[in-house]
């Protein structure tokens, strides 16, 4: 009897521990980056958001949270009328003086890396996880997406043995108008890495898209995201914006291939491994095309 009397005393203490650590974990989330939106739905802690960016699209139920404006562009007044414990975002979020605004009114701010690599990638989803109390779900989450992208590396592997890496271009644009062209040390440069294709902007970040990079890289496929639109009137608009864009191999082969915007805000994803699959697909079709 004594021993059981020891037992739910331990077990009474266990629990008051748990729920104490619990009770200290922020409640009230809000979030500003798609990728970090989704890696907190992912880890169970949607139902703890109470507003995101316009940059979280991802799940559809996101859309239906309050909006706290665009990451680089943020209101104090907006995010503090949520009454939040925390809020989450990575270096592109902004303006300062908004964040310097949200801490003075002791709200926690933590900040992630964008840095697109898988080191970063598994530093943020597991300090989400410890941020959520759900340490176990990270690691599991965080195993799932390694063995996922070591399918993908194999499988890109055996592709190139068989076909030379194609030479692609990512343009970011708005309705069409005024691409920027992914380069080096961004997330599209990671995903094509990933896919099996070859980056030709060789510049670091982003830059405008002119005529002349086009008449000197001549990419044999092109990969668009729009923020405006989405499937055939965003191909149209980019087209129409930029009809250069129509003598290009890629263009004149009909290897023109979208992607959504919101995979490349925030650092890497979980969306992500989906999106290279297809991406490979695209750069490595099983006919028509070597």
């Amino acid at each position: 009897m004594r021993l059981s009397t020891h037992v739910v005393v331990l077990c009474v203490g266990l629990v008051a521990s748990l729920q104490a650590l619990a009770a200290d974990l922020p409640q009230r989330w809000v979030s500003a980056g798609g990728a970090l939106s989704e890696w907190v739905s992912a880890l169970g802690g949607q139902s703890k958001l109470v507003g995101v960016d316009t940059t979280s699209q991802h799940p559809e139920a996101l859309k239906t949270l309050p909006s706290i404006g665009y990451q680089r562009s943020l209101s104090a007044e907006g995010i503090l009328s949520l009454r939040p414990d925390i809020l989450i975002g990575t270096e592109e979020m902004g303006p300062p003086p908004v964040i310097a605004q949200v801490k003075s009114a002791k709200v926690r701010v933590e900040l992630f890396s964008a840095q697109p690599d898988l080191p970063t990638l598994e530093e943020n989803v597991t300090h989400l996880g410890q941020l959520l109390g759900a340490q176990s779900q990270a690691t599991q989450l965080l195993e799932s997406y390694r063995q996922q992208l070591a399918v993908q590396k194999s499988r890109v592997a055996k592709l190139q043995t068989e076909h030379k890496a194609p030479g692609v271009l990512v343009l970011i644009g708005h309705a069409g108008g005024k691409p920027l062209i992914a380069g080096k040390d961004t997330a599209a440069d990671w995903l094509l890495q990933q896919a099996g294709g070859h980056n030709l902007a060789t510049h670091t970040g982003y830059k405008p898209f002119s005529v002349e990079s086009l008449a000197g890289l001549d990419p044999q496929v092109l990969v668009f995201a729009d923020r405006a639109l989405s499937g055939a009137a965003a191909k149209a608009a980019l087209f129409k914006e930029n009809p250069i864009l129509q003598s290009s191999r890629a263009a004149k082969a009909g290897r023109v291939l979208e992607l959504d915007p919101t995979l490349l805000v925030g650092g890497l994803g979980p969306r992500l491994p989906a999106a290279l699959q297809r991406l490979s697909d695209g750069f490595y079709p099983t006919k028509g095309h070597p």
